[in-house]
């Protein structure tokens, strides 16, 4: 990555060639060895960080003016902060590429001339000239060392850089799935709304399975371009083919899960279920709970009562610890239903949307991306007055 990048932007080549110890990590331009003056006049090395933006075809550009300093408040030669850097406490998340750096701070100052510096060779050198000049005077240091810093090999199973991430410095969060093995049995309506969203997650690996072939009424419960070349063809192919420039480690197989095909859960760490047929989930959640996988469930009933659809949606988390009980609480249906309104051809791609979104919701809870006020195992939706309502206490329900 470093090369391509720096063969194809040329402030980032300006800034190697003139010796900067420039390296990257994510989506962070890195500059090492930079001098500066600590509160007792002695010269420190920091790093500076700053966010970058991905425009495709290995060009990047910066996104504001301001940069992440790794160091403590550099000092001038007069003995007091250095001022108009706009110092503010900050904590900034690196990948283990940068282990060496301790972002400690953020500076904020904007060119005098136009408020916007022209590329990152401008600001780079801008914000040198303020952090390091006192220490380049009194020290006779400088940041040109021409180091070589190895980027080392990224572990993101992503083929585009993620700048989501970096945008919203969550880098730490994001690392919680980077062990995670998923499996998606079925990808249905719900189903494949929940592989979208985990396809866009850092999980190292993502098992998805349904023998289903993708129909005209597939397309309005499906997330993505429709391409006519896909209709007829087995689900499993058109979700690989949706996918596999986005990310590694990706598999859709055309295949139905039952309880004969446990070596296809080796290494699995959860699994979503998302089938509309209770028999084949009752030996789904079987094979899940003997594997010892923790798993969310989803499901959906509707009715026409009232005239307009109405009804609920269910999210539903079996434990590794307690995925038997939950079981024998019988929140799912385990058995098939001639009356199951769902199995007509109407069409609730929304709805399944929303099921998806509750199911990664909990799972990102779990894994402690996201906070969580009750530790909530079944949730129900109702679509009727939007409302949500969960059981917390297993053994209490």
């Amino acid at each position: 990555m470093f090369h391509q990048l720096v063969n194809h932007n040329d402030d980032i080549r300006r800034l190697v060639e003139k010796g900067y110890a420039v390296a990257f990590d994510s989506n962070y331009l890195v500059v090492r060895d930079i001098p500066y003056l600590d509160s007792d006049g002695k010269l420190q090395i920091g790093a500076i960080v700053t966010k970058l933006v991905d425009i495709g075809q290995d060009r990047i550009i910066q996104e504001d003016h301001q940069i992440f300093f790794a160091g403590s408040v550099p000092y001038g030669l007069d003995g007091k902060p250095i001022p108009n850097l706009g110092s503010r406490p900050t904590h900034l998340a690196l990948s283990e590429v940068s282990n060496d750096i301790t972002v400690q701070y953020s500076f904020s100052n904007k060119p005098t001339a136009n408020g916007k510096f022209q590329d990152f060779f401008e600001k780079i050198e801008s914000y040198v000239t303020i952090i390091s000049g006192p220490a380049i005077e009194r020290h006779d240091s400088n940041p040109y060392t021409f180091r070589v810093v190895e980027d080392g090999k990224s572990d993101t199973p992503f083929k585009l850089r993620d700048t989501l991430t970096s945008r919203a410095e969550i880098g730490d969060l994001a690392a919680k799935f980077k062990e995670d093995v998923i499996a998606v049995i079925g990808v249905g309506g719900t189903g494949a709304y929940l592989l979208d969203f985990l396809v866009k997650t850092p999980v190292r690996e993502i098992r998805a399975f349904d023998l289903d072939l993708f129909y005209v009424h597939n397309t309005f419960r499906s997330p993505g371009k429709l391409e006519l070349t896909e209709l007829g063809k087995p689900k499993a192919n058109v979700y690989q083919s949706r996918y596999e420039n986005f990310r590694t480690g990706l598999t859709v197989t055309p295949k139905f899960i039952d309880a004969s095909c446990s070596d296809d859960l080796n290494g699995v760490t959860f699994a979503f279920v998302c089938v509309d047929k209770g028999s084949s989930r009752a030996g789904i959640f079987d094979l899940l709970i003997s594997r010892g996988i923790p798993f969310i469930d989803v499901g959906m009933g509707l009715d026409r009562k009232r005239g307009p659809l109405n009804g609920m949606l269910r999210t539903t988390y079996y434990s590794r610890e307690h995925g038997q009980k939950v079981r024998d609480k019988g929140l799912a249906e385990l058995a098939d239903s001639a009356e199951d309104l769902y199995q007509t051809n109407i069409q609730i791609g929304e709805l399944n949307a929303l099921n998806a979104c509750l199911a990664v919701i909990k799972f990102k809870q779990l894994r402690g991306f996201y906070f969580e006020e009750l530790p909530y195992y079944h949730l129900l939706f109702e679509v009727g007055d939007l409302s949500i309502v969960g059981n917390e206490k297993i053994n209490e329900d």
